[in-house]
């Protein structure tokens, strides 16, 4: 009988039953590596940064449009500053396809509005506007630090980054304490912080020597002048974001999962981008992308639905004389987005027999949407036969899942966006906890199955 259980029935025994205890050691050295992806990656600004310093280490130079692209090539093109494409040129030509993996590396967040900065009640306060899906009342008392760039009345531009090194101040936005919070108390999780109440509080010091109202907002801006130059006006023209000061943890006792802000969706990103890193002479062109905008799109410049992938690869075509619509036509794409890991606390919003769990490896969607798949390119049983064998022929341990019960809600990914340019596409990723929180959490075996696909399906 034990014999028919194995060769009719899905192995569904925790991971760390079916992983070799050889591969301990690289997952925890590979966790390591991503622990420090996560603390230089705060935003999508800095993932970038931070992603070109790691692929020039390895090779990589900037794309220059009519440059030789021999097999074994490494380019890459930073699209603004806010999305970023690398691509190890392949053996085969590019009329037979190329293969993808795309992330996004922006996260939820707290933007400043373009007038942010003001003064209530002797103090200093900066007002924002929530980026993504947020659930507010999660962003209260927790320290946040500063990040984003400021274009001033010349024409130059400053980097910000405050709250990050220890020495730094940090910010937060207050929350009513018990005592008064009585009515507060009666309102829905949504309405209980209104958005209009997200307001960063910065400072409470007056100006000396100075008469007249806002003499806080005033000695702000002076420290902001003197240390970046910055007028009240300069705001209009900066992109500024809040985002959590708290840096990347191992979880647990045992240590077996890692607690941050932005695993959604840099726990997929940092795992495509080691794969690539590695990658020598492949026999197809291996291509990874991080997208911008996802969280609210995938609209503007740097999002998904922007034109600026479709050049990238046209140029990579035209060296070779192949039209971009057919190198589409024969090219293959991982999704590689976060799924919704199952939290026994919340039971009654997941479908147990489609859920991902945590310990069990990479998450394979085969559609997202919501409701009657609304929004999903859903995969075709070909595609998802191909990563199924793919990942079993390799030793990636997978699950198939959907993010939750059908009337729940849902969500979706970029897949769509890659649909629509006629390629075959899937979503994989790691299975997360407290999706969208300022602190998630996810476990180590699912970061290394997941990179350990990606690894495999630029080998393909």
């Amino acid at each position: 009988m034990s014999e028919l259980r194995e060769k009719l029935l899905r192995n569904t025994k925790h991971g760390y039953d079916r992983m070799d205890v050889s591969e301990t050691d690289a997952m925890e050295r590979y966790c390591t590596d991503y622990r420090k992806f996560l603390d230089n990656s705060k935003t999508e600004r800095d993932c970038v940064d931070y992603t070109i310093e790691l692929a020039q280490a390895k090779g990589f130079v900037p794309y220059v449009p009519g440059m030789a692209l021999e097999p074994g090539k490494k380019v890459y093109v930073n699209n603004r500053d806010k999305a970023i494409m690398l691509a190890v040129i392949g053996k085969k030509p590019l009329s037979e396809g190329i293969h993808i993996e795309v992330a996004h590396t922006d996260s939820p967040r707290l933007d400043l509005k373009p007038n942010p900065l003001y003064e209530d009640s002797d103090l200093g306060y900066f007002k924002t506007h929530h980026y993504g899906g947020v659930r507010k009342y999660q962003w209260v008392t927790i320290p946040l630090e500063l990040h984003g760039v400021v274009v001033r009345a010349d024409g130059s531009r400053v980097k910000i980054c405050i709250g990050k090194d220890e020495n730094d101040p940090q910010f937060v936005i207050n929350d009513l304490l018990p005592h008064l919070g009585r009515e507060q108390g009666k309102k829905p999780l949504n309405e209980a912080i209104p958005s209009e109440s997200l307001n960063i509080l910065i400072g409470s010091k007056p100006l000396a020597d100075e008469e007249g109202s806002d003499r806080v907002k005033l000695a702000i801006l002076n420290l902001l002048f003197e240390k970046y130059g910055i007028t009240e006006e300069d705001f209009i023209s900066a992109e500024l974001e809040a985002v959590p000061a708290m840096n990347a943890r191992d979880l647990g006792f045992d240590r077996s999962l890692i607690g941050s802000y932005g695993h959604d969706d840099r726990v997929c990103a940092y795992a495509e981008l080691a794969a690539l890193l590695e990658l020598d002479v492949p026999e197809t062109t291996a291509v990874c992308l991080f997208a911008d905008k996802e969280e609210i799109g995938s609209y503007g410049v740097t999002g998904m639905q922007s034109n600026a992938f479709d050049w990238f690869i046209e140029q990579l075509c035209f060296t070779q004389g192949t039209d971009l619509r057919t190198c589409f036509a024969h090219s293959f794409c991982l999704s590689a987005d976060v799924c919704a890991g199952y939290d026994p606390n919340f039971s009654e919003v997941y479908d147990r027999r489609n859920s991902a769990y945590l310990n069990r490896g990479v998450g394979l969607c085969k559609y997202t949407g919501s409701g009657g798949k609304s929004g999903a390119s859903d995969a075709s049983a070909e595609v998802v036969g191909f990563v199924r064998k793919l990942f079993n022929d390799n030793g990636v341990l997978w699950q198939m899942c959907e993010m939750g019960k059908t009337d729940a809600g849902g969500g979706g990914t970029v897949a769509i966006f890659m649909a629509r340019r006629n390629i075959d596409v899937i979503d994989a990723g790691v299975p997360v906890l407290s999706m969208h929180a300022p602190y998630e959490t996810v476990a180590k075996l699912d970061c290394y199955m997941t990179y350990k696909g990606m690894k495999a399906f630029f080998h393909a």
